[in-house]
């Protein structure tokens, strides 16, 4: 099978080149950290990434398969299929919230819950962007997840709230804590009070 670079996508934090039959994820360099300490500290949260990659689809939840860790770069399945944000509804809002159920069981941080970070490929629902992940069991981080999506949804959908409601339901179908969605509540509470008295 040939390597055919498709594209390639410039983040704030990694370069992602896809290919025909494989992604890699490079994560980018910082200038404005010691060059050594730097390259340290990418090689370290590159594995982070790869490991919570595997935990995540150990825990129920549709990941690319991880082939190779070298260095800074994942080398890891291509998922084709529709990216989430183009084809939003209730249903797959719901799964989303089933799915970020299950990771928040194994008390797996994602850090950056919205549709552009999953792919949707015959009716499932593939998380495909890790690289904020990490391993928490406290009822703030997980908020913070929560109240992340929530506000993509804003963001994208003048449907939100219907979106918002189908993922709740998900999410505490799948066993996720009531106790987190009213801290995800609780933070948008503060950040309204922010607005409010001009600190924002």
């Amino acid at each position: 099978m040939g390597k055919k670079l498709l594209s390639i996508y410039i983040g704030g934090e990694a370069v992602v080149k896809i290919y025909d039959n494989k992604v890699e994820k490079i994560r980018k360099p910082k200038k404005y950290r010691i060059r050594r300490l730097d390259k340290i500290l990418r090689i370290r949260r590159t594995k982070s990434e790869a490991k919570i990659l595997h935990l995540a689809r150990k825990s129920g939840v549709a990941t690319p398969i991880v082939y190779d860790v070298v260095g800074c770069k994942i080398v890891m399945e291509k998922i084709s299929g529709e990216p989430v944000k183009h084809v939003m509804n209730a249903e797959i809002s719901k799964k989303i919230g089933e799915s970020v159920a299950k990771l928040h069981a194994n008390d797996i941080i994602h850090g950056d819950i919205t549709p552009m970070n999953m792919i949707i490929q015959d009716g499932k629902i593939y998380f495909i962007d890790f690289g904020l992940a990490f391993i928490d069991n406290k009822i703030e981080p997980k908020g913070v997840d929560l109240h992340v999506y929530f506000e993509s949804l804003k963001a994208y959908y003048d449907d939100w709230k219907e979106l918002k409601e189908s993922f709740v339901e998900g999410y505490l179908r799948a066993g996720g804590s009531k106790d987190v969605v009213l801290r995800a509540e609780e933070i948008e509470s503060r950040g309204r009070y922010v607005e409010r008295v001009g600190l924002a």
